[in-house]
């Protein structure tokens, strides 16, 4: 049995509150992931994952160190580092003489391997070439994909369902408009993938509504995909598969033949004596009349809230 896989009994407070993170909860953490070097990763890789990470963090741990490791042909050594990190995403950097250039970008469904898509780098532009204003760390990003391909071919779909899963950050009640600070864009044309990011400018523009303008922030890469290695439909579904406790719950909901839906509703007994009535100036009782009531000796009736 390997040591992560043990039941491991918490000794400390700190080690009991560590445990209780990793525990499934019914609206799980933020998804983080793992930026790994292979064995003979290149300075151009090197510099992508570094770019990633700065784009991904705080949601990201970076491995300097190099790993020699086969993603395609052993998958155990990622699925390993996954559950030491605790991390569901990762991407895996490589260079060599048959696929130059080389990223792997997946994701994890119960520590194992779901979806797995090669990308080699054709052209790349590091954050620190381009000499503009840079978002600061952990803005939360727009994502637009452009192009058939995304929509069409499989391949691109659970591409795209990747890209969004590893760049969407943390889920917001709310957004404001000073807080939409960069976009990611992603396009798909000519059997390629075009990764550009920019920075939202909001300027001027003499009305309530401001005028934006998009500045290149970098960094800036060329794809094209190679090998992929995609979960079967049933897996695919087990993994989106949510708990009944999120799924809202109907009662007491019924439909008739023409689909009209009917509900029932069930209210306690009400207490009319406590009912707060709107009371009339026109039904008081002038300073006159109760004058002439007194004189006569008749007490005025109080008049009941009904």
């Amino acid at each position: 049995m390997e040591a992560l896989d043990r039941v491991v009994k918490p000794k400390t407070k700190r080690a009991k509150r560590f445990l209780e993170k990793r525990e499934p909860k019914l609206t799980e953490n933020t998804k983080n992931a793992i930026l790994i070097k292979g064995g003979n990763a290149n300075l151009t890789v090197t510099e992508t994952l570094k770019d990633i990470y700065a784009l991904k963090k705080p949601f990201a741990v970076l491995y300097k160190k190099k790993n020699i490791t086969r993603p395609f042909e052993d998958q155990t050594s990622l699925e390993f580092f996954s559950k030491k990190s605790d991390c569901s995403l990762f991407l895996f950097g490589s260079h060599n003489k048959k696929r130059p250039n080389n990223l792997i970008i997946g994701r994890m469904f119960d520590y194992h391997v779901l979806d797995m898509i090669e990308l080699g780098v054709e052209k790349f532009v590091s954050l620190k070439d381009i000499k503009n204003s840079k978002c600061p760390e952990g803005t939360k990003p727009m994502l637009i994909f452009a192009g058939d391909a995304f929509d069409l071919n499989e391949e691109h779909r659970r591409l795209k369902s990747l890209l969004i899963d590893f760049f969407r950050g943390p889920t917001v009640p709310t957004i404001r408009l000073a807080g939409l600070e960069y976009v990611l864009h992603f396009t798909a044309m000519d059997g390629k993938i075009y990764m550009r990011s920019y920075k939202v400018l909001l300027k001027k523009s003499g009305c309530k509504i401001p005028r934006i303008e998009l500045e290149e922030m970098g960094p800036s890469l060329d794809l094209v995909m190679r090998r992929t290695h995609l979960a079967s439909e049933d897996l695919y579904k087990l993994s989106l598969k949510q708990p009944k406790a999120l799924k809202p719950k109907k009662k007491n909901i019924s439909h008739d033949v023409f689909g009209t839906s009917y509900g029932r509703i069930h209210m306690q007994k009400q207490d009319l004596s406590k009912l707060q009535t709107r009371k009339m100036k026109g039904l008081k009782k002038r300073p006159a009349a109760k004058m002439t009531e007194e004189e006569e000796g008749i007490s005025p009736k109080k008049s009941k809230s009904v």
